[in-house]
């Protein structure tokens, strides 16, 4: 199992590096110049050449790509060509923000797809079964976008009964007025989550319904809830195991599109900023920090995998 895991942390560093190289060079290849952003009509055609120069764009490409990877080896990952406040700094400021918002939706999407994706799954082609899918297929459908302002529109502009934007109402920091403003974002985050994971875990459950094990456990008397939450769920979570790893990033990167319709001060809006004002420095800081937390994920999918299933674990051994 340890040599298992040396393995992958060895590839998840080879990922990473390519994928730095990837997101560097791209980043580079995109039209348009930073420098800009600080350029105003009496500036010379000097002065904008040493602005330039001060910030390292006229070195060849590969020259600033190992200059800036030196500096993230070293956890520094360099200032913000916008308002030249280190990227780490300003990503920590908003990293509360997105926790919260995705953690909850997160949290509170799997809750229901464990009860709902469970009973779901129990009871194929039942009423309750054709309704909770009806519900998923809805769910992934709908644009978040769209949902998103369709709330504004009924909760907010119609009904007045939640605020409409932001994370807090000014001059008020209470957690009550956070709840208020975390109604409608996490709402539509939730709707998105709850019908991806239901679908996953009623998937699993219908599988595990007709192993042996559910059979022998009916014949013992055990209650059908007893063989539903004792033993099905723990088979049937190997799958959602996967879909959690590969969730861990957007606890960081967030829900971009979500977080721009509600004006929510996350990592997200931040990275759509960043992309506006060509800030090179903050977009791959960005973007290196959610490629690390994607490799982190599907490593703890895989260690998970070996705890929750022996099978894995002794073929790992």
């Amino acid at each position: 199992m340890l040599k298992k895991i040396v393995n992958r942390l060895i590839q998840c560093i080879l990922t990473l590096f390519i994928v730095s190289v990837l997101c560097f060079a791209l980043t580079k290849a995109a039209p348009g110049d930073p420098v800009l952003t600080y350029v105003e009509p009496n500036m010379s055609e000097e002065y904008i050449q040493n602005l330039r120069e001060s910030l390292g764009l006229t070195k060849p490409v590969y020259e600033q790509y190992f200059l800036w990877l030196g500096r993230i080896l070293h956890g520094n990952f360099g200032n913000s060509l916008m308002n030249n406040r280190p990227v780490l700094t300003q990503m920590l400021e908003r990293l509360p923000a997105t926790v919260i918002l995705m953690g909850t939706s997160m949290l509170l999407g799997f809750l229901i797809a464990i009860v709902l994706g469970l009973y779901s799954g129990k009871n194929k082609n039942g009423v309750l079964d054709k309704i909770t899918s009806m519900f998923c297929y809805v769910g992934i459908s709908i644009p978040t976008f769209w949902f998103g302002i369709m709330l504004i529109y009924l909760l907010s502009v119609h009904l007045h009964i939640l605020p409409s934007i932001g994370m807090h109402s000014d001059g008020n920091r209470s957690f009550g007025d956070l709840i208020l403003h975390m109604v409608m974002p996490c709402a539509v985050l939730t709707f998105a989550n709850a019908s991806q994971y239901i679908r996953y875990l009623r998937s699993s459950t219908i599988t595990e319904m007709s192993s042996d094990y559910v059979m022998v456990q009916k014949a013992y008397g055990m209650k059908e809830s007893g063989i539903l939450f004792r033993h099905v769920l723990k088979n049937a979570m190997l799958p959602m195991i996967t879909v959690l790893g590969m969730s861990l990033q957007s606890l960081v990167s967030g829900a971009i599109i979500t977080e721009q319709v509600f004006a929510w001060p996350g990592i997200g809006q931040l990275a759509v900023t960043a992309v506006m004002q060509y800030d090179y420095p903050l977009i791959m800081g960005i973007t290196m920090f959610t490629a690390l937390l994607v490799v982190l994920g599907n490593l703890l999918a895989d260690i998970l995998y070996a705890v929750f299933d022996p099978r894995i674990r002794k073929a790992g051994c």
